[in-house]
């Protein structure tokens, strides 16, 4: 099962097979080039006394190592530790990809965190071989090179886009991390032969495959808000509030099966977090190998693994208006749902030149009641959590710990277990969320062979840990026909 490796025999074995299924996993350093190298690297490969293994490309920089120009590692997909992981560590890499530090700096992000800048460094240097400036630096130099064989971008702009503070800093950073200048390293691009419009980037994805990108496009379109979202069968497209101002992008698959992004930001300093957000929205740093090895590793979900390999579970474009959404789908249909939310969009959503941005916390707290349907306690506990939202008495961010989120959440009026998980799950990227009270799952639990009924699905789904989000998501795919009213087994805080 291709889980992050510990023991260096055995990632020594990795880079020996050249294994694709390992890159951003770690990355190699080789003492007698002084290069790092992701491990399917074509090069030849190096002796074992002269490797050094590190969790990431920062840990590499801090130790005098530059990247490889032949396997450039810093093309690599994301570390999946970090969707697995919850701890400390694994949220800081999610924060500073959020573009944290940039905006806040490392007191921010220990803030976050709950810790002290100091004590943050001390742990994250222990950790994973590097502080946070030099994980942000790491990110920065991965972003620029990304917009540098991407895009047409000035090179100044590349460097502001990626979090730069200066096009001096830059430029020195991408030398001494590549071994070359700007300008060396867009030499080595490719054209994508596709034109863009002025003012648009345009960026290939990489991820690790299988992927079903069909299945997410599905579930886009099944809850694209006109206006705010559009979604076909290869390609989702939709408007959101960054920290600099709108922002739009587009995520559309070719017939070589890659995935471009297409972006349009009012600051470039929103670019690189704007990234991030697409990758957590398309699931991109995931192992759909290893998840795939470990639910087939069941019988009973050998056929759901087979019909859909590298299934993924989306994430969320914004975690505000993740809960919102939860909120106003429990307990009703897809449809019912997409039809609350549009009304909500339309009426209280802030106008663009070119679309419709969801509603702020602001307005759906003050206004949500004029517009919303339902029981007057339903709508109170809405616009109740947008409030909170707003005046940061209740925090929900990308960098949470799993366990605080949740116990806050349940701690708010109308929300209950499954909006609190669904939320987790959606937000955070946690992989081990099962919902076991949601009608559509347990049908597709029944139809897969599997116990319909809520505890005996919850003991037998133990068994899938640490992968249960994946175990949801095919089982909603299983389901033989969707419920015209979903009921799920909800607290009476949710059904209120």
């Amino acid at each position: 099962m291709s889980l992050p490796l510990t023991d260096f025999d055995e990632r020594y074995r990795a880079i020996n097979a050249r294994d694709t299924r390992f890159d951003g996993q770690f990355v190699t350093a080789v003492r007698s080039t002084g290069i790092y190298c992701r491990p399917s690297c074509p090069a030849r490969t190096p002796k074992p006394q002269n490797v050094t293994f590190y969790p990431t490309s920062a840990a590499a920089h801090e130790a005098g190592y530059r990247a490889c120009k032949r396997c450039l590692p810093e093309a690599a997909p994301g570390s999946p530790a970090w969707n697995v992981r919850g701890d400390t560590a694994a949220r800081a890499m999610r924060l500073i990809a959020d573009g944290v530090i940039e905006r806040e700096g490392v007191p921010g992000l220990a803030a976050r965190l709950g810790y002290s800048s100091r004590h943050l460094t001390r742990l994250l240097s222990a950790e994973l071989g590097a502080g946070p400036l030099a994980l942000a630096r790491a990110h920065r130099a991965h972003t620029a090179r990304m917009l540098l064989v991407g895009t047409d971008m000035p090179i100044s702009d590349v460097a502001f886009s990626a979090g730069f503070a200066s096009i001096r800093q830059g430029n020195d950073t991408i030398r001494e991390v590549f071994g070359l200048t700007p300008g060396e390293v867009r030499a080595r691009r490719r054209s994508s032969g596709i034109e863009v419009a002025p003012g648009v980037i345009d960026l290939v994805l990489p991820y690790r495959g299988p992927l079903d990108a069909g299945g997410i496009f599905a579930w886009m379109t099944a809850r694209a808000l006109p206006g705010v979202e559009e979604a076909t069968p290869t390609s989702f497209s939709r408007h959101l509030r960054m920290a600099g101002g709108p922002a739009w992008f587009e995520v559309r698959q070719d017939a070589a099966e890659r995935l471009h992004l297409r972006a349009r930001v009012a600051q470039l300093g929103d670019l690189a977090p704007l990234v991030a957000t697409v990758r957590r929205i398309f699931d991109l740093d995931a192992d759909p190998i290893a998840i795939d090895e470990a639910l087939a590793a069941h019988p009973e979900l050998v056929p759901l693994v087979a019909r859909t390999p590298g299934i993924r579970v989306p994430g969320s474009a914004d975690p505000h208006e993740m809960l919102i959404r939860a909120m106003i789908g429990q307990q009703i249909t897809v449809v019912a749902a997409r039809t609350a939310l549009s009304g909500l969009a339309e009426a209280l959503g802030e106008r663009t030149e070119n679309g419709l941005l969801f509603p702020t916390m602001a307005a759906i707290a003050e206004r949500g009641a004029e517009v919303l349907r339902g029981p007057a306690a339903r709508i109170r506990a809405i616009t109740g959590a947008a409030a909170a939202l707003a005046d940061g008495s209740l925090r929900l961010t990308v960098g949470d710990d799993g366990a605080e989120q949740r116990a806050a959440l349940l701690a708010m009026p109308g929300i209950g277990p499954w909006t609190a998980d669904y939320v987790r799950m959606r937000v955070l990227g946690d992989p081990d969320i099962l919902l076991p009270g949601d009608v559509a799952l347990r049908a597709g639990a029944a139809a897969s062979g599997l116990p319909g009924d809520p505890k005996p699905l919850i003991a037998w789904a133990e068994r899938t840990a640490p992968w249960r989000s994946y175990l949801s998501a095919h089982l909603w795919r299983a389901a033989p026909v969707r419920p015209a009213r979903i009921t799920r087994t909800v607290t009476s805080k949710e059904t209120s």
